[in-house]
């Protein structure tokens, strides 16, 4: 990856990682990592009660298959 494409890429995952903060969320984890660990605690099942986590889920699933539990980050903990 060139100097350019990994900075835009390291702004990008800033970004997810501010969204996930002022979603109240742990600042050093994304967005997709937290829909992970929530569908990974919850037998696959993002619950009724998060709507805008199953639409994202929904989206990311279009785009990669089990992005969101790919994208767990290991050294997180599950709430």
């Amino acid at each position: 990856m060139n100097k350019v494409k990994k900075y835009f890429y390291s702004v990008l995952i800033g970004v997810d990682q501010l969204g996930n903060t002022l979603l109240g969320g742990d600042p050093d984890e994304t967005i997709s990592s937290r829909i992970g660990r929530l569908k990974s605690v919850k037998n696959g099942i993002i619950p009724w009660s998060r709507p805008w986590m199953k639409i994202l889920d929904f989206v990311l699933e279009t785009i990669q298959k089990d992005h969101s539990i790919k994208a767990i980050e290991k050294d997180l903990t599950n709430d």
